[in-house]
Protein backbone atom coordinates (compact mmCIF):
# COMPACT_ATOMS: atom_id res chain seq x y z
CA UNK A 1 0.00 0.00 0.00
CA UNK A 2 1.51 3.36 -1.00
CA UNK A 3 2.40 5.82 1.78
CA UNK A 4 0.31 8.98 2.23
CA UNK A 5 2.51 11.98 2.00
CA UNK A 6 2.82 14.25 5.04
CA UNK A 7 1.62 17.15 2.92
CA UNK A 8 -1.65 15.31 2.13
CA UNK A 9 -2.14 14.49 5.80
CA UNK A 10 -1.84 18.15 6.68
CA UNK A 11 -4.53 19.01 4.08
CA UNK A 12 -6.90 16.35 5.47
CA UNK A 13 -6.41 17.53 9.06
CA UNK A 14 -7.01 21.15 8.10
CA UNK A 15 -10.19 20.22 6.21
CA UNK A 16 -11.50 18.25 9.21
CA UNK A 17 -10.90 21.19 11.51
CA UNK A 18 -12.73 23.56 9.15
CA UNK A 19 -15.72 21.20 8.84
CA UNK A 20 -15.95 20.81 12.65
CA UNK A 21 -15.69 24.56 13.20
CA UNK A 22 -18.41 25.26 10.60
CA UNK A 23 -20.85 22.75 12.13
CA UNK A 24 -20.16 24.03 15.64
CA UNK A 25 -20.89 27.66 14.76
CA UNK A 26 -24.08 26.72 12.89
CA UNK A 27 -25.49 24.88 15.88
CA UNK A 28 -24.53 27.51 18.46
CA UNK A 29 -24.99 30.74 16.54
CA UNK A 30 -27.41 33.42 17.79
CA UNK A 31 -30.27 33.78 15.31
CA UNK A 32 -30.27 37.04 13.46
CA UNK A 33 -32.99 38.83 11.57
CA UNK A 34 -32.54 36.59 8.53
CA UNK A 35 -32.07 33.31 10.33
CA UNK A 36 -35.31 31.76 11.57
CA UNK A 37 -34.23 28.14 11.75
CA UNK A 38 -33.22 28.01 15.41
CA UNK A 39 -36.19 30.13 16.41
CA UNK A 40 -38.49 27.63 14.71
CA UNK A 41 -36.82 24.76 16.57
CA UNK A 42 -37.26 26.61 19.84
CA UNK A 43 -40.94 27.13 19.12
CA UNK A 44 -41.36 23.41 18.58
CA UNK A 45 -40.00 22.57 22.04
CA UNK A 46 -42.65 22.00 24.75
CA UNK A 47 -42.90 24.96 27.16
CA UNK A 48 -43.28 23.17 30.49
CA UNK A 49 -43.87 26.36 32.46
CA UNK A 50 -46.61 27.42 30.05
CA UNK A 51 -48.20 23.99 30.26
CA UNK A 52 -48.17 24.18 34.07
CA UNK A 53 -49.72 27.64 34.00
CA UNK A 54 -52.45 26.48 31.61
CA UNK A 55 -53.16 23.44 33.77
CA UNK A 56 -53.46 25.65 36.82
CA UNK A 57 -55.82 28.00 35.00
CA UNK A 58 -57.94 25.07 33.79
CA UNK A 59 -58.08 23.80 37.36
CA UNK A 60 -59.34 27.18 38.55
CA UNK A 61 -61.88 27.37 35.74
CA UNK A 62 -63.20 23.86 36.37
CA UNK A 63 -63.64 24.49 40.12
CA UNK A 64 -66.96 26.16 40.84
CA UNK A 65 -66.79 28.11 44.08
CA UNK A 66 -69.65 28.47 46.50
CA UNK A 67 -71.59 31.72 46.49
CA UNK A 68 -69.71 33.26 49.39
CA UNK A 69 -67.54 36.09 50.66
CA UNK A 70 -65.49 37.21 53.63
CA UNK A 71 -66.89 40.18 55.57
CA UNK A 72 -65.03 42.65 57.76
CA UNK A 73 -66.55 45.58 59.58
CA UNK A 74 -63.59 47.91 60.02
CA UNK A 75 -62.51 51.49 60.55
CA UNK A 76 -59.67 53.07 58.60
CA UNK A 77 -57.46 53.03 61.69
CA UNK A 78 -57.95 49.25 61.92
CA UNK A 79 -56.10 48.74 58.63
CA UNK A 80 -52.89 47.07 59.71
CA UNK A 81 -54.47 45.08 62.52
CA UNK A 82 -56.92 43.79 59.93
CA UNK A 83 -54.14 43.11 57.41
CA UNK A 84 -52.60 40.71 59.93
CA UNK A 85 -55.86 38.76 59.96
CA UNK A 86 -56.18 38.87 56.17
CA UNK A 87 -52.65 37.59 55.64
CA UNK A 88 -53.21 34.65 57.97
CA UNK A 89 -56.49 33.51 56.42
CA UNK A 90 -55.07 33.99 52.93
CA UNK A 91 -52.00 31.90 53.77
CA UNK A 92 -53.98 29.22 55.59
CA UNK A 93 -57.02 29.05 53.32
CA UNK A 94 -57.99 31.60 50.69
CA UNK A 95 -54.90 31.41 48.45
CA UNK A 96 -56.42 28.11 47.23
CA UNK A 97 -59.91 29.43 46.47
CA UNK A 98 -59.71 33.22 45.96
CA UNK A 99 -63.01 34.14 47.59
CA UNK A 100 -64.12 37.78 47.55
CA UNK A 101 -63.91 40.11 50.52
CA UNK A 102 -66.44 42.78 51.54
CA UNK A 103 -65.30 45.65 53.77
CA UNK A 104 -67.88 47.82 55.53
CA UNK A 105 -67.36 51.11 57.38
CA UNK A 106 -69.57 53.89 58.72
CA UNK A 107 -67.15 56.33 57.05
CA UNK A 108 -65.56 56.44 53.59
CA UNK A 109 -62.56 54.15 53.25
CA UNK A 110 -59.26 55.92 52.61
CA UNK A 111 -57.31 55.26 49.39
CA UNK A 112 -54.60 53.65 51.53
CA UNK A 113 -57.07 51.22 53.12
CA UNK A 114 -58.42 50.22 49.72
CA UNK A 115 -54.99 49.85 48.11
CA UNK A 116 -53.45 47.80 50.91
CA UNK A 117 -56.38 45.43 51.43
CA UNK A 118 -56.80 44.91 47.69
CA UNK A 119 -53.14 43.95 47.51
CA UNK A 120 -53.50 41.32 50.24
CA UNK A 121 -56.78 39.68 49.17
CA UNK A 122 -56.52 37.03 46.44
CA UNK A 123 -60.17 37.44 45.41
CA UNK A 124 -62.07 40.57 44.47
CA UNK A 125 -62.53 43.29 47.07
CA UNK A 126 -65.68 45.33 47.66
CA UNK A 127 -66.03 48.45 49.80
CA UNK A 128 -69.29 49.71 51.24
CA UNK A 129 -70.38 52.61 53.41
CA UNK A 130 -72.94 51.90 56.11
CA UNK A 131 -76.12 54.01 55.77
CA UNK A 132 -76.52 56.54 58.56
CA UNK A 133 -79.87 55.09 59.61
CA UNK A 134 -78.14 51.78 60.36
CA UNK A 135 -75.45 53.43 62.51
CA UNK A 136 -77.34 55.97 64.59
CA UNK A 137 -79.68 56.07 67.57
CA UNK A 138 -83.33 55.69 66.48
CA UNK A 139 -85.65 58.58 67.29
CA UNK A 140 -87.73 56.24 69.46
CA UNK A 141 -84.90 55.93 72.00
CA UNK A 142 -85.01 58.11 75.13
CA UNK A 143 -81.47 59.44 74.91
CA UNK A 144 -81.32 60.62 78.54
CA UNK A 145 -82.47 57.22 79.76
CA UNK A 146 -79.91 55.51 77.52
CA UNK A 147 -76.99 57.68 78.64
CA UNK A 148 -77.88 57.19 82.30
CA UNK A 149 -77.73 53.44 81.72
CA UNK A 150 -74.35 53.74 79.98
CA UNK A 151 -72.91 55.69 82.91
CA UNK A 152 -74.20 53.14 85.40
CA UNK A 153 -72.76 50.23 83.44
CA UNK A 154 -69.42 51.99 83.10
CA UNK A 155 -69.34 52.62 86.86
CA UNK A 156 -70.07 48.92 87.41
CA UNK A 157 -67.10 47.96 85.25
CA UNK A 158 -69.18 46.32 82.52
CA UNK A 159 -67.08 45.73 79.40
CA UNK A 160 -67.90 48.47 76.83
CA UNK A 161 -70.67 49.53 79.21
CA UNK A 162 -70.22 53.22 78.45
CA UNK A 163 -69.55 52.93 74.72
CA UNK A 164 -72.05 54.26 72.20
CA UNK A 165 -70.06 53.07 69.17
CA UNK A 166 -69.94 49.51 70.51
CA UNK A 167 -73.72 49.53 70.72
CA UNK A 168 -73.96 50.71 67.12
CA UNK A 169 -71.69 47.85 66.09
CA UNK A 170 -73.73 45.22 67.98
CA UNK A 171 -77.00 46.51 66.55
CA UNK A 172 -75.57 46.66 63.02
CA UNK A 173 -74.14 43.13 63.16
CA UNK A 174 -77.43 41.89 64.62
CA UNK A 175 -79.80 43.28 62.07
CA UNK A 176 -78.29 45.22 59.20
CA UNK A 177 -74.99 43.95 57.77
CA UNK A 178 -76.69 41.44 55.50
CA UNK A 179 -78.96 44.18 54.12
CA UNK A 180 -76.10 46.11 52.52
CA UNK A 181 -76.59 46.11 48.71
CA UNK A 182 -73.06 44.79 48.14
CA UNK A 183 -74.04 41.59 49.94
CA UNK A 184 -77.18 40.97 47.87
CA UNK A 185 -75.10 38.90 45.44
CA UNK A 186 -73.80 36.53 48.14
CA UNK A 187 -75.32 33.71 50.16
CA UNK A 188 -72.62 32.56 52.61
CA UNK A 189 -70.22 34.74 54.58
CA UNK A 190 -67.24 34.34 56.89
CA UNK A 191 -66.75 37.13 59.40
CA UNK A 192 -63.14 38.18 60.02
CA UNK A 193 -62.08 40.77 62.59
CA UNK A 194 -58.81 42.67 63.14
CA UNK A 195 -56.14 41.06 65.30
CA UNK A 196 -57.36 37.47 65.13
CA UNK A 197 -55.12 34.47 64.54
CA UNK A 198 -55.59 31.37 62.40
CA UNK A 199 -53.29 28.59 63.53
CA UNK A 200 -53.93 25.71 61.11
CA UNK A 201 -54.00 25.01 57.39
CA UNK A 202 -57.53 24.68 56.03
CA UNK A 203 -57.14 22.44 52.95
CA UNK A 204 -60.83 22.16 52.05
CA UNK A 205 -63.41 24.68 50.85
CA UNK A 206 -65.22 25.67 54.04
CA UNK A 207 -68.01 27.41 52.13
CA UNK A 208 -68.62 24.39 49.92
CA UNK A 209 -68.63 22.25 53.07
CA UNK A 210 -71.39 24.46 54.49
CA UNK A 211 -73.32 24.19 51.23
CA UNK A 212 -72.96 20.42 50.85
CA UNK A 213 -74.10 19.76 54.42
CA UNK A 214 -76.87 22.36 54.39
CA UNK A 215 -75.41 24.14 57.40
CA UNK A 216 -76.71 27.62 58.15
CA UNK A 217 -74.37 28.54 61.01
CA UNK A 218 -70.82 27.57 61.95
CA UNK A 219 -68.70 28.50 64.98
CA UNK A 220 -65.44 27.70 66.79
CA UNK A 221 -65.99 29.12 70.27
CA UNK A 222 -68.95 29.18 72.65
CA UNK A 223 -69.17 30.65 76.13
CA UNK A 224 -71.45 32.44 78.59
CA UNK A 225 -72.42 36.08 78.14
CA UNK A 226 -72.13 38.72 80.88
CA UNK A 227 -75.63 38.84 82.47
CA UNK A 228 -75.34 42.57 83.22
CA UNK A 229 -75.37 43.35 79.48
CA UNK A 230 -78.60 41.53 78.56
CA UNK A 231 -80.91 41.73 81.57
CA UNK A 232 -84.14 41.79 79.56
CA UNK A 233 -83.08 40.02 76.34
CA UNK A 234 -84.56 36.65 77.27
CA UNK A 235 -87.87 38.03 78.51
CA UNK A 236 -88.16 40.07 75.31
CA UNK A 237 -87.43 36.89 73.32
CA UNK A 238 -90.10 34.98 75.24
CA UNK A 239 -92.62 37.72 74.46
CA UNK A 240 -91.81 37.41 70.77
CA UNK A 241 -92.09 33.61 70.77
CA UNK A 242 -95.39 33.88 72.63
CA UNK A 243 -96.72 35.96 69.73
CA UNK A 244 -95.02 33.92 66.99
CA UNK A 245 -94.68 30.26 68.03
CA UNK A 246 -94.84 29.32 64.34
CA UNK A 247 -91.23 30.43 63.90
CA UNK A 248 -89.81 27.80 66.26
CA UNK A 249 -87.98 25.06 64.33
CA UNK A 250 -89.39 21.58 64.86
CA UNK A 251 -86.04 20.15 65.95
CA UNK A 252 -84.66 23.29 67.57
CA UNK A 253 -81.94 23.56 70.19
CA UNK A 254 -83.77 25.41 72.96
CA UNK A 255 -81.85 23.48 75.61
CA UNK A 256 -78.59 25.07 74.41
CA UNK A 257 -79.77 28.48 75.58
CA UNK A 258 -82.08 27.45 78.43
CA UNK A 259 -81.55 24.77 81.08
CA UNK A 260 -85.16 24.88 82.32
CA UNK A 261 -87.24 24.47 79.17
CA UNK A 262 -87.33 28.16 78.31
CA UNK A 263 -87.99 29.79 81.67
CA UNK A 264 -84.55 31.39 81.91
CA UNK A 265 -81.55 32.07 79.70
CA UNK A 266 -78.34 30.25 80.64
CA UNK A 267 -76.26 32.87 78.76
CA UNK A 268 -74.69 30.33 76.39
CA UNK A 269 -73.86 31.79 73.00
CA UNK A 270 -71.65 31.27 69.96
CA UNK A 271 -68.85 33.82 69.82
CA UNK A 272 -69.69 35.79 66.71
CA UNK A 273 -66.26 37.29 65.96
CA UNK A 274 -65.78 33.97 64.14
CA UNK A 275 -68.95 33.27 62.26
CA UNK A 276 -69.60 31.36 59.06
CA UNK A 277 -73.21 31.58 58.06
CA UNK A 278 -75.95 31.55 55.48
CA UNK A 279 -77.27 35.09 55.05
CA UNK A 280 -80.56 33.67 53.84
CA UNK A 281 -81.23 32.77 57.47
CA UNK A 282 -80.86 36.40 58.55
CA UNK A 283 -82.98 37.39 55.55
CA UNK A 284 -85.76 35.02 56.59
CA UNK A 285 -89.10 36.29 57.85
CA UNK A 286 -88.55 34.69 61.27
CA UNK A 287 -85.25 36.44 61.91
CA UNK A 288 -86.29 39.78 60.42
CA UNK A 289 -89.35 39.98 62.64
CA UNK A 290 -87.37 38.79 65.66
CA UNK A 291 -84.74 41.49 65.18
CA UNK A 292 -87.37 44.18 64.61
CA UNK A 293 -89.09 43.17 67.84
CA UNK A 294 -85.82 43.35 69.76
CA UNK A 295 -84.87 46.65 68.14
CA UNK A 296 -88.22 48.25 68.99
CA UNK A 297 -87.73 47.31 72.65
CA UNK A 298 -84.63 49.53 72.84
CA UNK A 299 -82.42 46.93 74.50
CA UNK A 300 -79.46 47.59 72.21
CA UNK A 301 -79.19 51.08 73.74
CA UNK A 302 -80.84 50.88 77.17
CA UNK A 303 -78.73 47.83 77.93
CA UNK A 304 -75.82 46.50 75.87
CA UNK A 305 -77.21 43.61 73.90
CA UNK A 306 -74.52 41.93 71.85
CA UNK A 307 -74.92 40.46 68.39
CA UNK A 308 -73.50 37.14 69.64
CA UNK A 309 -76.35 36.26 72.04
CA UNK A 310 -78.91 37.64 69.58
CA UNK A 311 -77.56 35.49 66.73
CA UNK A 312 -77.17 32.48 69.02
CA UNK A 313 -80.66 32.60 70.47
CA UNK A 314 -82.11 32.96 66.97
CA UNK A 315 -80.05 30.05 65.63
CA UNK A 316 -80.99 27.86 68.59
CA UNK A 317 -84.71 28.56 68.21
CA UNK A 318 -85.31 29.06 64.48
CA UNK A 319 -82.89 26.51 63.00
CA UNK A 320 -82.94 22.76 63.30
CA UNK A 321 -80.01 21.55 65.37
CA UNK A 322 -78.62 19.71 62.33
CA UNK A 323 -78.05 23.09 60.63
CA UNK A 324 -75.44 24.26 63.16
CA UNK A 325 -71.83 23.08 62.97
CA UNK A 326 -68.82 23.31 65.26
CA UNK A 327 -65.50 23.67 63.39
CA UNK A 328 -63.26 21.67 65.70
CA UNK A 329 -60.51 21.51 63.06
CA UNK A 330 -59.90 25.26 62.70
CA UNK A 331 -57.30 26.77 65.02
CA UNK A 332 -58.40 30.28 65.98
CA UNK A 333 -57.69 32.97 68.54
CA UNK A 334 -59.57 36.09 69.47
CA UNK A 335 -58.28 37.48 72.73
CA UNK A 336 -58.45 36.00 75.27
CA UNK A 337 -59.69 32.60 74.03
CA UNK A 338 -57.97 30.00 71.85
CA UNK A 339 -59.62 27.26 69.84
CA UNK A 340 -57.01 24.62 69.02
CA UNK A 341 -57.57 21.13 67.57
CA UNK A 342 -56.82 18.53 70.22
CA UNK A 343 -56.80 15.59 67.81
CA UNK A 344 -53.06 14.85 67.31
CA UNK A 345 -53.56 13.76 63.70
CA UNK A 346 -55.39 16.94 62.73
CA UNK A 347 -52.89 19.07 64.64
CA UNK A 348 -50.01 17.47 62.72
CA UNK A 349 -51.54 17.28 59.24
CA UNK A 350 -52.85 20.84 59.36
CA UNK A 351 -49.52 22.28 60.56
CA UNK A 352 -51.21 23.85 63.56
CA UNK A 353 -49.14 26.38 65.48
CA UNK A 354 -51.29 26.49 68.63
CA UNK A 355 -50.84 24.72 71.96
CA UNK A 356 -53.66 22.17 72.52
CA UNK A 357 -53.29 22.74 76.26
CA UNK A 358 -54.60 26.29 75.74
CA UNK A 359 -57.74 25.10 73.95
CA UNK A 360 -60.76 26.78 75.54
CA UNK A 361 -63.31 24.58 73.76
CA UNK A 362 -63.64 21.88 76.40
CA UNK A 363 -63.22 23.97 79.54
CA UNK A 364 -66.01 24.49 82.06
CA UNK A 365 -66.90 28.05 81.02
CA UNK A 366 -67.38 26.91 77.42
CA UNK A 367 -70.78 25.68 76.21
CA UNK A 368 -69.41 23.40 73.49
CA UNK A 369 -69.77 20.19 75.54
CA UNK A 370 -73.47 21.08 75.89
CA UNK A 371 -73.68 21.55 72.13
CA UNK A 372 -72.15 18.13 71.41
CA UNK A 373 -74.53 16.36 73.78
CA UNK A 374 -77.52 18.03 72.15
CA UNK A 375 -76.21 16.94 68.77
CA UNK A 376 -75.91 13.45 70.29
CA UNK A 377 -72.24 13.37 69.41
CA UNK A 378 -69.55 11.89 71.68
CA UNK A 379 -67.97 14.62 73.79
CA UNK A 380 -64.16 14.47 73.33
CA UNK A 381 -62.02 13.13 76.14
CA UNK A 382 -60.54 16.59 76.77
CA UNK A 383 -63.87 17.91 78.10
CA UNK A 384 -63.91 19.03 81.74
CA UNK A 385 -66.78 16.56 82.28
CA UNK A 386 -64.64 13.56 81.40
CA UNK A 387 -61.47 14.86 83.06
CA UNK A 388 -63.39 15.13 86.32
CA UNK A 389 -64.45 11.49 86.08
CA UNK A 390 -61.00 10.29 85.01
CA UNK A 391 -59.42 12.01 88.02
CA UNK A 392 -62.13 10.58 90.28
CA UNK A 393 -61.48 7.07 89.00
CA UNK A 394 -57.74 7.50 89.49
CA UNK A 395 -58.25 8.61 93.11
CA UNK A 396 -60.65 5.75 93.74
CA UNK A 397 -58.09 3.20 92.55
CA UNK A 398 -55.16 4.45 94.60
CA UNK A 399 -54.19 7.74 92.99
CA UNK A 400 -52.19 6.29 90.11
CA UNK A 401 -52.57 7.60 86.59
CA UNK A 402 -54.94 5.47 84.56
CA UNK A 403 -53.67 3.49 81.60
CA UNK A 404 -54.76 4.80 78.18
CA UNK A 405 -57.06 1.80 77.81
CA UNK A 406 -58.72 2.34 81.19
CA UNK A 407 -59.04 6.08 80.59
CA UNK A 408 -60.81 5.39 77.29
CA UNK A 409 -63.21 3.05 79.10
CA UNK A 410 -64.03 5.77 81.64
CA UNK A 411 -64.62 8.35 78.90
CA UNK A 412 -66.79 5.97 76.86
CA UNK A 413 -68.87 5.15 79.93
CA UNK A 414 -69.18 8.84 80.77
CA UNK A 415 -70.42 9.61 77.25
CA UNK A 416 -72.94 6.77 77.45
CA UNK A 417 -74.33 7.97 80.78
CA UNK A 418 -74.61 11.56 79.59
CA UNK A 419 -76.31 10.57 76.34
CA UNK A 420 -78.72 8.17 78.08
CA UNK A 421 -79.76 10.91 80.48
CA UNK A 422 -80.25 13.43 77.69
CA UNK A 423 -82.31 11.05 75.57
CA UNK A 424 -84.48 10.13 78.54
CA UNK A 425 -85.07 13.57 80.05
CA UNK A 426 -84.53 15.84 77.01
CA UNK A 427 -82.37 18.12 79.10
CA UNK A 428 -78.78 18.36 80.29
CA UNK A 429 -77.66 16.23 83.24
CA UNK A 430 -77.39 18.13 86.56
CA UNK A 431 -73.58 18.14 86.49
CA UNK A 432 -73.70 20.17 83.26
CA UNK A 433 -75.73 22.95 84.88
CA UNK A 434 -73.20 24.43 87.29
CA UNK A 435 -73.57 27.71 89.09
CA UNK A 436 -70.91 29.72 87.30
CA UNK A 437 -68.89 31.95 89.57
CA UNK A 438 -69.71 35.62 89.09
CA UNK A 439 -72.57 35.02 86.68
CA UNK A 440 -75.34 34.26 89.18
CA UNK A 441 -76.93 31.82 86.77
CA UNK A 442 -79.24 30.50 89.45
Amino acid sequence: MPKISSKLLRYIAAAAILIFFFQYTQVNRIPGNNDKHVEQLEKQRPNLQLENDVAEQQKKISYVKANATFISLARNRDLYNLVNSIRLIEDRFNHQFHYDWVFLNDEDFTPEFIEVTTNFVSGKTHYGKIPKEHWSIPSSIDLNKAKTSWEQMQDQGVLYGGSESYRHMCRYESGFFWRHPILDQFKYYWRIEPDVTFYCDIPYDVFQFMTDNKYAYGFTTSLHEYPATIKTLWNTTREFIGKHPEYLAKNNMLEFVSWDFGENYNYCHFWSNFEIGDMDFWRSEAYRKYFEYLDNSGGFFYERWGDAPVHSIAAALFLNKSQIHHFDDIGYKHMPFVSCPTDPEIHKKRNCGCNPEENFTWKRFSCTSDFYLMQEKPIPAQSWLHRKKVVGEALRTGGKQLSPEREKEVVDQSNKELLDYYRTHKELPPEMKPKLSGLALD
